[in-house]
């Protein structure tokens, strides 16, 4: 089965547009990665203050998804992640969740 990697973002009001558009505009590099299958970047409810955002990648599995986060390709990703302009758009670090499939349909 697939593995499901999520970080959830709390994103300031008035921030959301710069948000996504940094999100659209990244150099991913996830298609050159064996196992990835596919991304999305969801955008949730209110809350106090935020929306909540949460990106949602699809992996053949686990060890795909390892591989992803120690290679070059996620460095290259990630190189400015703690300098981008939109840091001061988000209410604290993402949080990160991993899920294993269990059953799925389609």
């Amino acid at each position: 089965m697939s593995f499901i990697a999520m970080n959830r973002f709390k994103v300031r009001h008035g921030f959301e547009d710069s948000f996504e558009t940094m999100w659209a505009e990244r150099e991913s590099r996830l298609k050159e990665m064996e196992g990835f299958r596919e991304f999305r970047l969801l955008r949730g409810p209110d809350g106090d203050g935020f929306r909540r955002y949460i990106s949602h990648a699809v992996w053949d599995s686990r060890a795909a998804f390892d591989a992803w986060t120690k290679s070059q390709q996620f460095r290259d990703a990630h190189k400015d992640a703690g300098r981008s302009k939109t840091q001061d758009a988000m209410m604290g670090p993402p949080e990160f969740e991993g899920y294993d499939t269990v059953l799925h349909e389609a």
